[in-house]
């Protein structure tokens, strides 16, 4: 069948500057559905809320699905699943319809997908029952369940025992949850679908992404499964990779800082199974914001199977930053080729820009919002005997912020300009030596809702 699912989690949504999180990625791969026949039931929410569109997007996934693999079991969409394969239409709401029996008449098929309509609560301990009742235990076709739901269970017994034995049974069970319509409850969805959960299930919050979503995994289920996969992954620029888990799977190699090779001989070609790396990766660049975890991830095998893994964002919280002063603007200078020596003025130069420059970074904490701080930095040089030397001082405005409540602030590129002949820290009459430096930092409100007491007469 071909990867029939991949994925890619972040272990959280949110990180303060400089922190780390986990990402996993994940696989699933099953036989090829040609030479090993399959029994397929879609079960289908139809509570109430997929009324209107969900509804009708599910319908057209539901049957995109059907014609790929009548396509794949006989080389043609001729109306008739071949091959030993069957497919059965299992829908719920309070409680669920075998709609159809396994059967090979892709518009019998059909017929009971139009036929559905939304109404009612969602009972799905029942949908796994009646979905289970479908499989003949005596057959020796692979069994696959694809429950698809758009909300929590809210009639009905716990579908995780039904789920469970169903998985005890040898079946295989997928999970495609729609998020945008109320919520779902995706530790149920992760406990029902077969291990690890990150192959066996995805989640959309838009009813426009099913018929994508079914048509990428019928075409995966057509396809045997994967042999010498390469997967290349680069994060972005704002984060490095700072350890590497060792896969369920292959084996995982670094690049450099910012990406790895994950390689695995085979994949799900006897079975269904799945394969995760995980990776820690540790915020280090100046960006805030809602980011992009990947710069790009390739996937290849010698079958040439489509996988797309999705792109999830973290938010970066680096509080406010402040530049209190602006970097010197370059001076451009051209030089005709047959110039040997050129004279150019290349203008006024201010001092801050003179000899060595350290630059400073500094969180102020917890700053109310709408007051202005008043900030200043001494900068002073420690010789060999311990004794400080002054190297300079500067204040600044930080200006305020308007955030809802107190809010960490950062000043980033105080500029110190440490001439060599002031070095005292390092080697006389030498140059790039060591040298070290304290900064002491003051700071406090300029803005306050003080007032001196009114005298009354």
């Amino acid at each position: 069948m071909g990867i029939t699912n991949s994925n890619k989690e972040l272990s959280t949504s949110r990180i303060d500057c400089g922190d780390s999180f986990h990402v996993k990625l994940s696989l699933t791969a099953e036989p090829d559905i040609v030479n090993n026949p399959t029994d397929i039931v879609l079960i289908l929410d139809r509570s109430r809320s997929m009324s209107g569109s969900p509804l009708a997007n599910l319908k057209n996934g539901a049957k995109k699905f059907i014609d790929i693999i009548d396509e794949a079991t006989d080389s043609a969409q001729d109306g008739h699943i071949g091959l030993g394969s069957r497919i059965g239409i299992v829908s719920f709401a309070d409680t669920a319809t075998a709609d159809t029996a396994l059967i090979t008449s892709v518009s019998d098929l059909k017929d009971a997908i139009d036929a559905l309509s939304a109404n009612g609560r969602t009972n799905h301990a029942d949908a796994f029952t009646k979905a289970l009742q479908l499989f003949d235990p005596s057959s020796t076709n692979a069994k696959v369940m694809i429950m698809f739901t758009d909300g929590l269970t809210t009639v009905g017994e716990n579908a995780a025992p039904v789920a469970a034995a169903a998985k005890a049974q040898g079946v295989t069970i997928y999970c495609i949850g729609l998020s945008g319509n109320g919520g779902i409850d995706e530790p149920a969805l992760n406990d029902w679908a077969s291990s690890p959960a990150s192959s066996y299930v995805v989640i959309t919050p838009s009813d426009e992404e099913l018929e994508n979503i079914f048509s990428d995994l019928a075409k995966n289920i057509s396809k045997p499964g994967a042999k010498d996969i390469v997967i290349k992954e680069v994060i972005a620029s704002c984060f490095k990779i700072t350890s590497l888990s060792m896969p369920t799977k292959g084996t995982a190699t670094p690049i450099n800082e910012n990406s790895l090779l994950w390689k695995i001989d085979e994949l799900g070609t006897h079975k269904s199974e799945g394969a995760s790396l995980e990776f820690t990766v540790k915020h280090i660049g100046p960006c805030t914001g809602t980011i992009e975890v990947n710069e790009s991830i390739s996937y290849d095998d010698k079958d040439h199977n489509v996988v797309t893994f999705p792109s999830p964002e973290i938010e970066i919280d680096c509080g406010d930053a402040v530049l209190p002063e602006h970097c010197p603007t370059p001076v451009s200078i051209d030089i005709d080729g047959c110039e040997d020596s050129v004279e150019f003025n290349c203008g006024d130069v201010q001092l801050e820009s003179l000899g060595r420059i350290l630059q400073l970074d500094v969180t102020l904490k917890n700053i109310c919002p709408h007051r202005r701080v008043a900030l200043a930095v001494i900068l002073t040089e420690v010789d060999s005997y311990g004794m400080e030397h002054n190297r300079g001082m500067k204040t600044m405005t930080v200006p305020a912020h308007t955030k809802q409540n107190c809010s960490d602030v950062i000043v980033r590129c105080i500029k110190f300009v440490l001439p060599e002949d002031l070095d005292v820290s390092g080697t006389p009459k030498s140059i790039c030596n060591k040298r070290n430096f304290k900064a002491k930092f003051i700071a406090h409100y300029i803005d306050t809702d003080f007032e001196c007491c009114h005298t009354v007469y």
